[in-house]
């Protein structure tokens, strides 16, 4: 009996443990995306050209529809971390 249980702790451990990991990398892959917007507008405000307000405004609209489907998929994950972070102890 207490083999079972300490085998569903472990196990629930090690699922936060990879839910962090996940969590972590797509907030990573949402602050690179923030970083790439952030360097075509400074690169096209530099420029000024069309061409350079062109490729901003293609980054903008890709990137605003890349971070809108990560957001729908981090937040409810990040609430799961958190939950399981105060309800599992040692975690």
């Amino acid at each position: 009996m207490a083999t079972e249980q300490s085998n569903s702790r472990l196990t629930a451990v090690s699922l936060l443990g990879y839910l962090r990991i996940l969590v972590y990398t797509l907030a990573t892959l949402l602050a690179l995306s923030l970083l790439v917007v952030g360097t075509i507008g400074l690169i096209a405000e530099l420029k000024g050209s069309w061409h350079w307000q062109i490729h901003l405004e293609s980054t903008i609209s890709y990137i605003g529809l890349f971070v809108s489907r990560l957001l729908v998929v981090l937040v409810p994950l990040f609430v799961v971390l958190v939950v399981g972070r105060r309800v599992v102890p040692d975690a």
